[in-house]
């Protein structure tokens, strides 16, 4: 096909975004260059209010756009030929989503990330060649999608204290539990469920993975009502749930190991968070028809440093990477530093409003800010909570004692 790259080719950094913006403007618009302040939509939602039909219709479009960025070559870069990838390093999807952000294409829900940087990589290292075969080339294109079956109410933020049994029988298990916070359930084709094994042995010890058809009998997908009465979250039942065991992943019993390659690519994926709503504040400060108090200056100066400080956070995780290691600190500090500009965001936003943030009186870009409000404490609990961070740093930084296994 005519505009291909070729596979296993490493273009300079440069050319790269070069032959990425001159292929996107022949499959979309550029995006519609900055009009007056209030025009277009005023959404700053951290989580979606769509309903189930406008769930699965958006994400159908997104599919869309995802294939044919697949199936030109423009898909899955850092993936090998084997699976349609381009053999590019990990950092260049990086420069390739920074030249995306100029043209019109839809927006990539949390499952999309979730199949394609989560999941499918951790399928890469711990799948059998017959799962690999099975599954990445529909994640990597989207043609399936994944969903993650992790938290549970008893177990907290504690992951390794999950109680969703798994029971062997013969070549098959049989699941059961229940999982909350499930992002993408309506519409994944598959949950990747944390389950219990053994419970006799210590309870990191005691974890299987397993990829489960999420309309398989016995599975009950349900919503979960947020304060912005949307239902970006699901909870899910797993009621004597059949899953062969060649949709296990991993060896039985290295479950945690599994889940840790998962959790680690997900804190990767944190860095940028919130950095679009705080640039949309800032343009907030500057189009007030009214001068700015002093306390509002500072705070939308914070703000301008913080967004500064946390792209050069992303850098540093992206250099880690080119440099072939795990970014474990950096990822923890970006995803520490994006949670705190999604509090400072909301700290500047109701400074400027005031009255007019919790009254819906029609005006463009006011009551809209209280889908960031509600939203953002979320992304202190997910991708690992703040506190979970905290200790890895102290542990891999500082140096201190890790609390003994129970």
């Amino acid at each position: 096909m005519k505009g291909t790259p070729e596979p296993g080719v490493v273009p300079d950094p440069e050319a790269f975004r070069a032959q990425t913006r001159q292929w996107l403007a022949t499959v979309a618009r550029p995006r519609a260059a900055d009009g007056e302040w209030g025009s277009g939509s005023d959404s700053v939602a951290v989580f979606e209010n769509w309903t189930e039909e406008q769930e699965r219709e958006h994400t159908a479009r997104t599919q869309e756009w995802e294939r044919t960025r697949y199936d030109q070559g423009w898909g899955a870069l850092n993936w090998p030929k084997t699976y349609g990838g381009r053999g590019l390093p990990a950092y260049y999807e990086q420069l390739y989503r920074t030249e995306e952000t100029a043209f019109d294409v839809p927006h990539r829900t949390e499952v999309f990330p979730v199949t394609q940087q989560l999941v499918a990589p951790a399928i890469g290292i711990w799948g059998t060649e017959e799962q690999k075969q099975r599954w990445l080339r529909p994640m990597l294109r989207t043609d399936e999608l994944a969903c993650q079956l992790f938290s549970e109410t008893e177990a907290g933020s504690d992951l390794a204290a999950v109680r969703t049994r798994a029971v062997r029988d013969g070549d098959r298990w049989v699941l059961q539990g229940h999982k909350v916070w499930t992002s993408g359930a309506r519409v994944a084709t598959w949950g990747v469920a944390v389950c219990r094994t053994d419970p006799d042995v210590r309870k990191h010890a005691g974890i299987t993975v397993f990829l489960v058809r999420m309309d398989a009998p016995g599975v009950t997908v349900r919503p979960i009502q947020q304060m912005t009465g949307g239902t970006s979250f699901n909870e899910v039942y797993l009621d004597g749930v059949v899953v062969p065991d060649t949709d296990r992943l991993g060896p039985v019993g290295e479950g945690w190991r599994v889940t840790l390659s998962v959790l680690a690519a997900e804190r990767l994926d944190s860095g940028n968070l919130g950095l679009d709503n705080a640039d949309r504040a800032l343009e907030l400060a500057g189009n007030l028809h009214r001068p700015l108090t002093g306390s509002e200056q500072q705070r939308a100066a914070d703000l301008h440093i913080r967004t500064l400080v946390q792209r050069l956070v992303g850098l540093r995780v992206t250099a880690a990477l080119v440099a072939g290691r795990e970014p474990g600190a950096e990822a923890s500090v970006g995803k520490l530093y994006a949670t705190e500009t999604m509090r400072r965001t909301s700290d500047l936003v109701s400074e400027l409003l005031g009255p007019s943030l919790v009254a819906d009186t029609g005006q463009w870009g006011t009551y809209a800010w209280t889908e960031h409000l509600l939203g953002a404490p979320g992304y202190s609990i997910a991708g690992g909570t703040d506190e979970i961070q905290h200790n890895i740093l102290a542990e891999r930084v500082l140096g201190l004692p890790k609390e003994p296994v129970r």
